[in-house]
């Protein structure tokens, strides 16, 4: 028999609003949109911030389903997870077909998500209404603790402790389970044991890690957030295989990710911090799950031929070093040849010797293993780093 196989790539990873500038690059400023290709063909979308829009632009949606349809639920109503929906190109073929899930607002009541939509598009905050929108729109109601099927997969949903209300979904696929837990904030108890039974055992638990610990608990008190140690607290509390740091803060940096993804890996052992591009994909029993880095976000490349010396951890937690040549290198990052496989998304620390006027100079520098391919050359790993000092 063949082994059930799901796709889960991030399409938009930023919280509350969107981030154009460079500090932001690397983990991608688009708010909030995820996709879930299940192993019957469903496809899952996850919120409509301006990642929609990308997804949008890939093209047809050739994963449809057997039926041709696609199921969108959207957590909650601010801005930042309905932004995308105008923009999102599918919405505008006739020959497409849209179920949106959502929750009945007590601040707008009957049909809330249908007016929601509505509302963002009306005069006089875009050019053209709904109208516009050929493709069929069917929307659903749906509240904490409902459960309902879709094709092969069991769907969960939860109440999360947010401002105006938020869902949290739990998707049971034959290839796994993915929780995404979105926009909520530790300190209510009902709320933290809706949470813990929506996560618990899931292979991927999709966590709000928008604000450190030190903002929760004092000027960022209130706003409906989590940070990475709560998240990790809850992953080992109910047994979750892999964490999901998400919804970033868009005062947030690439390096202060780097840093909250260093805290979080201290105090549970499978995690990742979500970044533009980023696949996972779930269905290979007892093994660890593999998230593929894009390629794509690199900076524009050079052949090189530098001589290198690398530590790191492989992907068996062991420390390592190793003599090597850069071969290719950007401002950005490198793709290095290494007979060790290190671990996605580890730290690594490369010193590089270079040619001066003065003879031989030594660059250090340190960065994250974003790409991991095996190479023709028996025993050797291309590995590509992205450099953060």
């Amino acid at each position: 028999m063949t082994t059930p196989f799901a796709k889960l790539s991030f399409w938009g990873v930023r919280g509350s609003t969107p981030t154009v500038d460079p500090s932001t690059w690397r983990y991608g400023g688009n708010t909030p949109c995820l996709e879930l290709i299940a192993p019957d063909g469903t496809q899952f979308i996850l919120d409509c911030g301006t990642g929609l829009r990308m997804l949008g632009n890939r093209g047809a949606l050739p994963n449809a389903g057997a039926s041709g349809e696609t199921h969108i639920f959207v957590t909650h109503y601010h801005w930042d997870h309905i932004q995308g929906i105008p923009f999102f190109a599918p919405l505008y073929a006739e020959n497409n077909e849209f179920h949106f899930y959502s929750f009945r607002s007590k601040f707008l009541g009957r049909d809330s998500l249908k007016q929601v939509f509505e509302a963002q598009m009306a005069v006089p905050y875009f050019p053209v209404d709904m109208s516009a929108m050929n493709a069929k729109r069917k929307f659903k109601e749906v509240g904490g603790g409902d459960t309902f099927r879709i094709g092969e997969n069991e769907i969960t949903t939860a109440w999360l402790n947010h401002p105006q209300g938020c869902l949290g979904f739990r998707i049971e696929t034959p290839a796994g389970s993915v929780v995404y837990a979105t926009d909520n904030e530790p300190g209510d108890a009902k709320l933290d044991q809706s949470l813990r039974e929506l996560a618990a055992g899931a292979d991927i638990f999709i966590n709000d890690a928008q604000y450190t610990p030190e903002q929760l608990s004092s000027t960022r008190k209130g706003w409906g957030h989590s940070s990475w140690l709560d998240g990790a607290r809850v992953a080992k509390e109910v047994g979750a295989k892999t964490l999901v740091l998400f919804h970033h803060d868009p005062d947030s940096t690439d390096r202060i990710v780097d840093t909250i993804l260093k805290h979080a890996r201290e105090e549970f052992d499978s995690v990742f911090a979500a970044s533009e591009g980023m696949v996972i994909t779930l269905g290979a029993p007892g093994e660890r799950v593999e998230a593929h880095m894009p390629g794509s976000r690199t900076a524009l490349r050079r052949e090189a031929h530098f001589r290198a010396h690398v530590c790191g951890v492989t992907e068996g937690g062991h420390a390592f070093e190793e003599d090597t040549v850069v071969r290719d290198l950007s401002l950005q990052g490198a793709l290095i040849s290494l007979k060790h496989s290190p671990r996605l998304q580890s730290e690594l620390q490369v010193i590089m010797e270079t040619p001066g006027v003065n003879g031989m100079q030594r660059m250090q520098l340190r960065g994250y293993v974003v790409r991991i391919d095996g190479e023709a050359e028996k025993g050797q790993t291309s590995v590509g780093v992205v450099f953060t000092d």
